[in-house]
């Protein structure tokens, strides 16, 4: 029987994705066939994961570079779509979140939260679609959130790059979309990784995100996976455009 979503012979790259989620979706992603390039900024933490995946009998390599820096983002794509010629599927994952009430913000707080959680994804989105369009195949994942779809206190440049990104998921899915490139954006709720320890340990907290997520529990990082094996296989050729919340039904509950 056929394995509907298997992905061999991909080429991958998931940014920000030593840790986290990012690194649930690359292993996901190489556990269905694909080539998976594994980015972070740490040069040692890409080459461990890459390491740790090849050891699992995939296939992998490490491309370190900040996703925000705009000219070394260019660069990182050139150097994947000539070594593994070409890229097929892109994965915008890297992010990062700034707590402050806003009328503490600083303007350069702002701008690097553009940079970091729109502006890259915007760039890189950009630069791997180039040959996807030529080669008429393409898949681009960008990973929102929750906060694509509504807003809490003290993060606005989160919840207005969140936003942009849904944004920019829909304009890359209708000018992409006639060449055979597909753009989708899974948008999780709150999952258990080591970046939200602190937040889980809160037991405030940890009871509002229990207590407002329907299944009242927070998720694990293998649940979001799946979802984005499906966007990146021959299957989901259909799915463009979508802006999907994979968050325990929180977006959906009213109270």
């Amino acid at each position: 029987m056929r394995d509907r979503f298997a992905i061999p012979g991909r080429t991958a790259l998931v940014t920000g994705s030593s840790r986290g989620l990012g690194w649930a979706i690359a292993r996901g992603l190489a556990e269905s066939g694909a080539h998976v390039v594994i980015n972070s900024r740490d040069a040692g933490a890409c080459a461990e994961r890459a390491a740790e995946l090849e050891a699992a009998g995939h296939q992998a390599s490490a491309a370190a570079f900040d996703a925000a820096d705009f000219d070394a983002a260019k660069a990182a794509v050139a150097e994947i779509a000539g070594r593994r010629d070409g890229l097929d599927v892109l994965v915008n994952n890297a992010g990062m979140v700034h707590r402050q009430p806003l009328l503490e913000w600083s303007d350069a707080d702002w701008l690097r939260m553009m940079d970091v959680n729109l502006n890259a994804c915007f760039v890189l989105a950009r630069e791997a679609a180039r040959g996807m369009v030529d080669r008429g195949w393409g898949r681009i994942i960008n990973v929102g959130s929750v906060l694509s779809f509504v807003a809490r206190p003290t993060i606005p440049g989160y919840v207005a790059t969140k936003h942009g990104l849904a944004g920019l998921t829909k304009a890359l899915a209708t000018e992409f979309g006639p060449k055979g490139v597909t753009a989708n954006a899974i948008c999780p709720g709150y999952f258990a990784t080591e970046l939200n320890v602190a937040l889980k340990n809160d037991a405030a907290f940890n009871a509002l995100v229990t207590s407002r997520t329907p299944v009242g529990r927070w998720g694990e990082p293998d649940e979001l996976a799946g979802l984005a094996i499906y966007l990146a296989s021959n299957d989901a050729a259909y799915m463009n455009g979508a802006i999907i919340p994979i968050d325990g039904g929180i977006v959906a509950a009213m109270y």
